[in-house]
């Protein structure tokens, strides 16, 4: 039997554990005994797997949603393989088309190192830095003279690129596609050539960018990277993408109590989904953990708080994580006003009127937005809510009182 016709089943104990664990939650491998074929070679040849994940360092706060690829990655870590972040301190001029209708704009090399800072740290709080390498593709490919890359563009055809969805799409509507575009894939999978991949990490939306990295390491004579998708996790919504415009969202950086809060709102729905791609957990757990959920009742929510207590814990620690769950239980549950909440100063004036003091406090969006939730009983002082229509309360009634909406959201009022 050749590595090439390796199976999972055909795998030796240590490897095949290792095999479920980095299978699980995967939206594709590609080929089908890639992981395998690498996880084997590997081991024959006594070394660590190089995990390739190219990112994109915007500065923006990571949510769970960014951290589903990260944590796959660090599964690769925990089994003793190595993380190669490249990140695209040449390609980040040039703007990654993938999934777009229209032309990204590109940023420039200052603007790329800029946007680094920070977002490393985030990094790190889910990857081990010991197997971490951080490389910039700006190192071979802003060297790169013009005949070594027109060697590449060769082993790449316009028609090939022309499969890739969103450039069929553009091309069909007759949008414009700048040759700048056409040549990211190819800078992509440059970039596996140069890092000797032996595995691309990426979302679903970057396959095709992916498997072009396998064609040009065979052409240079590399054994081909396997690739491994994971899917996009839907938000707190149980039903669109997470992303901070829909509020859908959980930040890794959100205090404990606000992360717990959040994910016991989630639909029953995705629990399993989120334990197989947020937690720590082995599959074997998280199929447990679908089956209480499918029985439903008392299982279903002790089930989505183990989840959520998971959670927690991977970005606060255990402690944080008991202490987020017994603060919710108190509000919740109990129905006590919540005491560890921040100091907010009201402006002069006196009566205050509340959806302004509910919007510089943060704890709505607009005015207009904190009018409804006083009419709908979301908005208490000391615990007790405020009636409908009573925009305008005496200052007296307000100072030193915790001013809530909804149930995590809260401030200790003052001055």
């Amino acid at each position: 039997m050749t590595a090439a016709d390796t199976t999972a089943a055909d795998l030796p104990d240590h490897l095949r554990e290792a095999h479920e664990v980095l299978a699980s939650g995967a939206a594709q491998i590609l080929p089908a005994d890639g992981l395998a074929e690498r996880l084997l070679a590997a081991d024959r040849e006594q070394r660590p797997l190089r995990v390739k994940l190219g990112i994109d360092p915007s500065g923006a706060d990571l949510t769970l949603g960014h951290a589903v690829v990260l944590r796959k990655l660090r599964q690769f870590q925990d089994f003793g393989h190595t993380a190669v972040l490249v990140v695209g301190g040449f390609t980040g001029q040039v703007g990654d088309p993938s999934g777009r209708t229209s032309t990204r704009a590109a940023q420039s090399a200052e603007q790329v190192v800029e946007n680094a800072k920070g977002y490393f740290d985030q990094l790190m709080r889910i990857l081990d830095r010991d197997r971490t390498e951080v490389v910039n593709n700006a190192d071979w490919l802003g060297t790169m003279n013009l005949a070594e890359m027109l060697g590449y563009t060769r082993l790449v055809t316009i028609a090939q690129l022309l499969e890739r969805d969103d450039f069929s799409r553009r091309f069909s509507a007759k949008q414009p596609i700048t040759l700048s575009e056409f040549f990211y894939p190819l800078l992509q999978g440059i970039d596996s050539v140069a890092i000797r991949a032996d595995i691309e990490l990426g979302g679903t939306d970057q396959t095709f960018n992916n498997l072009v990295g396998r064609e040009l390491q065979r052409a240079r004579g590399q054994a081909p990277q396997a690739v491994l998708t994971v899917p996009l996790l839907v938000g707190t919504d149980g039903v669109e993408k997470m992303g901070k415009s829909l509020g859908n969202y959980v930040a890794i950086d959100e205090p404990a109590p606000e992360q717990f809060g959040k994910l016991m709102s989630i639909p029953d729905s995705v629990v399993g989904l989120y334990a197989r791609l947020c937690t720590a957990l082995h599959p074997r757990e998280v199929d447990a953990i679908e089956a209480e959920v499918s029985a439903g009742g008392g299982g279903a929510n002790r089930a989505k708080r183990r989840v959520a207590r998971e959670i927690v814990a991977l970005y606060h620690g255990p402690d944080a994580a008991t202490a987020a769950e017994e603060r919710f239980d108190a509000v919740f549950k109990r129905n006590e006003v919540p005491t560890d909440v921040p100091e907010h100063r009201m402006a002069e004036g006196d009566p205050v009127h509340v959806p302004a003091l509910l919007v510089a406090a943060g704890l709505a969006a607009s005015s207009s937005a904190a009018r409804r939730d006083i009419d709908a009983g979301a908005v208490r002082v000391g615990g007790v809510p405020l009636i409908a229509r009573r925009y305008d309360v005496p200052r007296a009634e307000l100072t030193g009182q915790v001013l809530a909406s909804g149930k995590r959201k809260a401030v200790r009022l003052t001055g």
